[in-house]
């Protein structure tokens, strides 16, 4: 399993080498807010970008024939998720003690890897059980439909958004961070069993 992890990202080096440098310019532009946006989808960028890249026929067939189990594959997702996120969590954190001459502050970790994990489990077993071109389609056509709806309903919605982050960022009860990291944790051990169900039954 950990070649399949190193197969991931020896294949996406050259990406990564162009987009962490654009991500520290981000990092150099932006504020707190600015990094965990920018540490999410650079992370889910890549994340599905590596995720795309085995839905070829050819590829599922050739991963299948290795000395490999189907669940092997799978854990090799997530668990290569959580790498190429800290990938990304790291670059944020030396170019901000660069840049900025500070230390990132750990809720915005925090928030960056949570977002991932609750993106990717709903994500990726959707991807494996259909295609991961549908669900980039489906989201467009949903996104379309939402920016509509709210821009029409709920006008002020992103200062609610961000009034809602700083509300969390603010909270200083760890038992409450504790609960959330545990639920999030529980979310993305369940979407691992699941997907490791659907490949398990999926035929080639």
């Amino acid at each position: 399993m950990f070649n399949l992890i190193r197969k991931d990202i020896f294949l996406q080096t050259k990406t990564l080498m162009i987009l962490l440098p654009v991500l520290c310019v981000y990092v150099a532009l932006g504020g707190s807010s600015s990094h965990i946006w920018s540490g999410f989808l650079f992370s889910i960028t890549m994340v599905m970008t590596i995720f795309s890249m085995d839905e070829k026929p050819s590829i599922n067939t050739l991963l299948n024939a290795l000395p490999y189990t189907r669940r092997e594959i799978v854990s090799s997702k997530y668990i290569g998720t959580l790498i190429v996120t800290s990938i990304v969590v790291l670059t944020i954190f030396i170019g901000n003690l660069i840049i900025h001459r500070e230390l990132i502050v750990w809720k915005d970790i925090m928030f960056i890897v949570s977002l991932v994990m609750i993106s990717t489990s709903f994500m990726f077993p959707f991807s494996y059980q259909f295609k991961t071109k549908y669900l980039f389609r489906g989201l467009l056509v949903l996104g379309a439909i939402f920016l509509v709806l709210i821009n029409t309903l709920v006008p002020n919605f992103l200062d609610i958004i961000r009034g809602s982050f700083r509300m969390l960022l603010s909270i200083q009860n760890i038992n409450v961070y504790l609960l959330i990291i545990f639920s999030i944790i529980s979310l993305y051990v369940c979407s691992w069993m699941l997907s490791i169900h659907i490949y398990k039954n999926k035929a080639f």
